[in-house]
């Protein structure tokens, strides 16, 4: 008698989104859903678009004007409606957004009200490692290394400028990073060379958040590695970023295609196991899951590893680190799709456990 076939699971790609990462998210969904194994899962897409009006669509695929193109709702479209639309259940969601509205706990924050499995990191997790300030915050508690950093509110910045920049003056010295704590793809992100430059990068940098992060310059090399998992974190060999701009801004990662990679990093032996460790530890330090990718500084002149920051969904475009880190590691991209998705599920029936548990 021949083996029953496996019944294929339906993933639903949530893609798009408000924020100003939404094009990246659309590149990231449309490498997802090639690399998903169509023998293993039928797929549906769920577009968001910049005003936050969702609708399914045939993939992320297709042109930017099909992806706009037809009636859309104003919340999930959990079921078909009047104004139609396929339906949009699926076994498990994959949300493939970045940034704010996606990848900060509100998408997450939908998916455990609906109380369906997804993909990816809980609301507190995706929270904290959506903000910079918060996550450094955590990673200094856990006693990781992090780079002399402060933390600025626009309203204090607006009120009292002159002492924030005396005590910024105290701690760091140029060149500074001037970052929004609330975003990423590098948007907003400026280099200060001298003291005079950092009002208009303050300016820049709360375009985009309230808050900004003010971060003394690492002279050296820029690493990342991949974490993989759900309590316990496996983590890929580390690779290096070499920026084709002065430092690896958001041009330099998705327009100008200048910056080179070396994967698996040049890095003794030490370093790179040191590497994986602080990454794992990174991840547990925000309670992650799923995936995430951890960068890092490698300060050139003492040979010091910062941890700088933490993405709990990192890119999935074809040039990403994230999966190519893991195929350097021996999990190609629709392995590790397979991955996300079974730790994903496997997530969820552990909470269901939990609450089955609890007493009544």
């Amino acid at each position: 008698m021949a083996p029953a076939r496996r019944k294929k699971k339906t993933v639903a790609l949530i893609f798009g989104g408000r924020s100003a990462e939404h094009d990246i998210s659309v590149k990231s969904a449309a490498a997802v859903h090639s690399h998903l194994d169509r023998k293993k899962y039928d797929i549906r897409s769920i577009f968001i678009d910049k005003k936050g009006h969702w609708r399914t669509v045939a993939s992320p695929r297709v042109s930017r004007s099909e992806l706009r193109k037809g009636p859309f709702a104003s919340f999930l479209p959990w079921e078909p409606r009047p104004s139609g639309g396929r339906a949009a259940r699926a076994d498990i969601y994959f949300p493939v957004l970045h940034g704010p509205y996606g990848e900060d706990g509100t998408i997450q924050g939908l998916l455990e009200m609906a109380d369906v499995p997804y993909v990816g990191a809980g609301v507190t997790a995706s929270a904290v490692g959506m903000d910079k300030a918060i996550h450094k915050s955590l990673f200094a508690a856990a006693g990781l290394p992090v780079v002399p950093h402060r933390i600025v509110r626009e309203s204090d910045w607006r009120r009292d400028r002159s002492r924030i920049l005396a005590g910024l003056r105290r701690i760091l010295r140029p060149p500074l990073f001037v970052k929004p704590s609330n975003l990423g793809s590098s948007v907003g992100i400026t280099k200060v060379k001298t003291w005079k430059d950092l009002g208009r990068a303050m300016t820049k940098a709360f375009a985009y958040d309230e808050t900004a992060l003010v971060e003394q310059g690492i002279e050296g090399r820029e690493l990342e590695c991949s974490v993989l998992g759900h309590g316990s974190a496996r983590t890929s060999v580390p690779g290096e970023l070499i920026p084709g701009r002065e430092f690896y801004d958001y041009e330099d990662k998705y327009l100008d295609g200048k910056t080179r990679f070396r994967i698996p990093a040049p890095l003794p032996a030490r370093t790179a196991a040191e590497v994986r460790r602080l990454a794992a530890a990174a991840f547990q330090a925000v309670g992650a899951s799923g995936m995430a990718r951890v960068d890092f500084f490698l300060d050139g002149r003492t040979g010091r590893l910062y941890v700088n920051e933490i993405n709990t969904i990192p890119g999935f475009t074809e040039i990403s680190m994230y999966p190519r880190l893991w195929a350097e590691s021996g999990i190609g991209f629709s392995a590790l799709l397979d991955e996300l998705i079974r730790l994903g599920l496997e997530r969820h029936r552990r909470k269901k456990r939990c609450v089955e548990r609890r007493p009544r």
